[in-house]
């Protein structure tokens, strides 16, 4: 029987997804609902495993971490790109990586969750709802605003499209942006200086790599307008943590939308978690049940396709 890992769990959901009992005597799946608290840990409790079910970008699978783990053969992630894996050294030592589709929806729709939270300060009125108070404060509308977007791939499309819905100016700018596609979506591009300095909020939708790692750091938040606020769905080092965490203690820019961190999941005593103008979730971006259902029974898909020699969905360096 082949031994399954499912890794990072966190809400206990991959049996809901996955009817368990329907491979027994094929494979052996054991859950994993907490991160592990190092490399030596996940080395020692994965090291009899063939089989690695992945969610992108949680358990760091490196170069360090796969020369220990002898009996692996596959690696299922969600998403056809996870930036954790050292897909170098999984083809080197044999490893098969596959991926999933992925609904990139959920992510826009997130997005403007955080907008709208912040422009007219849900958490403050829903947190005094509760405590009896009515009307404690003033929002802003979004007509008119100049909404900033940092990428227009898929994601930031979509986000575009809702923005103009809502009467916004919409401008963008990324390092290979599409100028053909900015003109179709009525997307006004700017250089970077331009839209921190001109965008009411500006969200971040480019992908996690060497140039955009510290995309935003003190002196792009102090060249951003007082009352404008940052939305990050994208991944957490794209932004300076530390410059944004004194940006909010000191009123460089109004507030913060946040989904994704540096390091997941957050701590419980982490900075962020005491700012008042930080609206905090914690990376449900993707978080559905049309994505999980997607994710773990692809996963699946692509184990018995590798099981009989003809793998699907194969990830290769060419997708990071």
């Amino acid at each position: 029987m082949i031994k399954v890992a499912v890794l990072d769990d966190y809400q206990d959901v991959f049996k809901e997804f996955v009817d368990i009992d329907k491979y027994k005597g094929k494979y052996n799946f054991t859950i994993f609902n907490e991160p592990f608290t190092s490399e030596a840990e996940a080395s020692t409790s994965l090291e009899e495993f063939e089989v690695i079910f992945a969610m992108r970008e949680r358990t760091k699978i490196s170069k360090s971490l796969l020369s220990n783990l002898k009996n692996l053969k596959f690696i299922m992630t969600s998403g056809m790109r996870n930036k954790a894996i050292d897909l170098e050294e999984a083809k080197k030592r044999k490893i098969i990586v596959c991926g999933t589709d992925i609904n990139s929806n959920p992510a826009a729709e997130i997005t403007w969750t955080l907008i709208l939270g912040l422009m007219r300060n849900l958490k403050q009125e829903i947190d005094n709802m509760f405590q009896g108070y009515w009307q404690t404060t003033i929002g802003f509308e979004l007509k008119g605003k100049i909404l900033g977007l940092i990428g227009l791939g898929k994601i930031g499309s979509q986000v575009a499209k809702i923005g103009k819905a809502f009467g916004m100016q919409v401008v963008t700018w990324s390092e290979n942006l599409n100028l053909s596609h900015a003109n179709e979506s009525g997307v006004l591009p700017m250089s970077k200086e331009e839209l921190l300095k001109n965008s009411d909020i500006v969200s971040i939708h480019v992908v996690l790599g060497d140039r955009y790692k510290n995309l935003i750091t003190k002196k792009e938040l102090e060249i951003m307008k007082k009352t404008s606020f940052l939305i990050n769905t994208s991944r957490g080092p794209i932004v300076n943590e530390k410059d944004l965490i004194q940006a909010l203690e000191d009123d460089v820019i109004a507030g913060a939308g946040l989904d994704v961190y540096e390091h997941e999941p957050l701590p419980q005593d982490h900075k962020l978690r005491f700012l008042p103008n930080a609206l905090l979730l914690p990376h449900i971006g993707y978080v559905t049940e049309e994505n999980y259902s997607i994710f773990y029974n692809q996963m699946i898909e692509n184990l018995d396709s590798c099981v009989q020699g003809k793998p699907k969905r194969q990830i290769s360096q060419l997708n990071l």
